[in-house]
């Protein structure tokens, strides 16, 4: 789903009577990070009429008994409680104070009931973890804090997690992703209710872009190695652990689940059920991923970056990275070094072209953990660099791609073409 798209489903709810869109009822926690808290306060809290910026009545609201203490041991009161809900058309969640932990039933209700009278439900960063629970994200696309979507994606396999995302509308549900994201997402909300000219006027009170990307912002780049938080105290965590510290060998998936006393079978389905990604997939991501690192910092060729990450040839680390960033190995260090001071760091964060998107269920990683980073010089430098390489330009070849694995919309999880691979490279 666009982070852009105001799409409305197609079991659209009508506004309650004694709803209004205009009033934001945002929903405290005990726990909470200031920084996500303060966002929707000072969005929608603040008269900034004189600006041209649609004024919006708040109503903050607390999730739960007081008192509600928050980063830094700083406590609050809010002066309204659940049922202020009531009277809101747009709720915010802005975020939750522990993804292992389950928020209190009767806002899960609170939060049902708004929905369910046509409110607009907002979650931002963990906040989604909220509307998970409470069973709004169903079927849904959703984003989050990257390092915080692989364990929505596997807790909710029926929530199609996109972390590429800064934010995702889905009409009459929207979720962002982690801490300035939204940010984001209250300014596309402006933009929606009153405009681009609001929401630009806002931006400028609140001295932001008006409007951003996650290629804007690099996002992708911090994708490379999320994994479930659990997975640490998981027996695979070992195995994980060595394959990443030993990328320059060459092994495959039979190697590792020998390293877990498993059979390919079992370890295939313990991986997945854990990571929510086949390990063939992920063990190639991160090869790539690899390669990467090695073509920004490093003067090694592409045959020596290719022997450095455990791929039998060059033409392997060719075809993978092509498929996962849309470029080749040369033409990514191309267009990574053009943007680059001589002598010194990048001058600004490397932007991939927009990825190709679509939603994903509990099988995400497949589809996220390839950060797709490839550079955001001119196209004609790329396609140039590219030329030079395979002895021919090519035109669209650039946009930054996840992994092709086809996507089984019913069943939420990626279909793999064989479950007989060879090894990587």
């Amino acid at each position: 789903m666009s982070q852009d798209s105001a799409a409305v489903p197609d079991a659209a709810r009508k506004l309650a009577a004694r709803r209004r869109r205009e009033i934001v009822a945002v929903l405290l926690f005990s726990g909470g990070p200031i920084f996500e808290s303060s966002i929707p306060l000072s969005v929608f809290g603040i008269d900034r009429q004189d600006a041209g910026v649609p004024r919006y009545r708040l109503l903050v609201c607390a999730g739960e008994d007081a008192p509600l203490r928050t980063t830094g041991g700083l406590e609050l009161s809010a002066p309204y409680g659940l049922e202020a809900i009531s009277r809101a058309g747009t709720v915010v969640v802005p975020a939750w104070r522990s993804i292992t932990q389950a928020p209190p039933p009767a806002a899960l209700d609170a939060l049902r009931r708004a929905h369910e009278e046509g409110a607009r439900i907002v979650g931002l960063c963990t906040g989604a973890f909220v509307l998970a629970a409470a069973g709004l994200l169903d079927g849904r696309p959703a984003t989050t804090h990257w390092m915080y979507a692989p364990t929505l994606a596997k807790r909710y396999p029926s929530v199609h997690v996109d972390p590429r995302e800064l934010f995702v509308d889905d009409g009459d549900v929207l979720t962002s992703a982690g801490t300035a994201a939204g940010i984001d997402l209250c300014l596309h909300i402006v933009r929606t209710d009153h405009g681009a000219d609001a929401a630009n006027a806002l931006a400028r009170r609140l001295v932001v872009p008006p409007r951003r990307t996650a290629s804007d912002m690099g996002h992708q780049r911090y994708l490379d190695r999320s994994l479930p938080e659990e997975i640490g105290a998981d027996p695979l965590a070992e195995v994980v652990a060595w394959a990443l510290e030993h990328l320059h060998e060459q092994f495959d998936v039979e190697t590792l689940a020998a390293r877990a006393y498993m059979s390919r079978r079992t370890f295939d389905r313990r991986f997945r059920s854990l990571t929510g990604s086949a390990p063939l997939q992920w063990l190639i991501t991160q090869r790539v991923l690899q390669a990467q690192r090695l073509l920004e910092t490093s003067d090694y060729s592409v045959d020596e970056v290719a022997g450095r990450c455990g791929f039998r040839s060059p033409v392997a680390l060719r075809g993978h990275f092509r498929r996962q960033l849309g470029a080749s190995p040369a033409a990514y260090r191309a267009a990574y070094r053009a943007r680059r001071p001589q002598g010194g760091a990048p001058e600004t964060a490397l932007r991939p072209e927009r990825a190709e998107r679509g939603p994903m269920g509990s099988g995400g990683a497949e589809r996220f953990s390839a950060a797709a980073v490839a550079g955001h010089g001119p196209a004609a430098a790329l396609a140039a660099a590219d030329a030079g390489e395979a002895g021919k330009p090519t035109s669209d070849a650039f946009a930054a791609r996840i992994p092709e694995t086809p996507v089984s919309r019913s069943a939420g999880r990626p279909v793999l073409p064989s479950q007989r691979e060879r090894p990587v490279g």
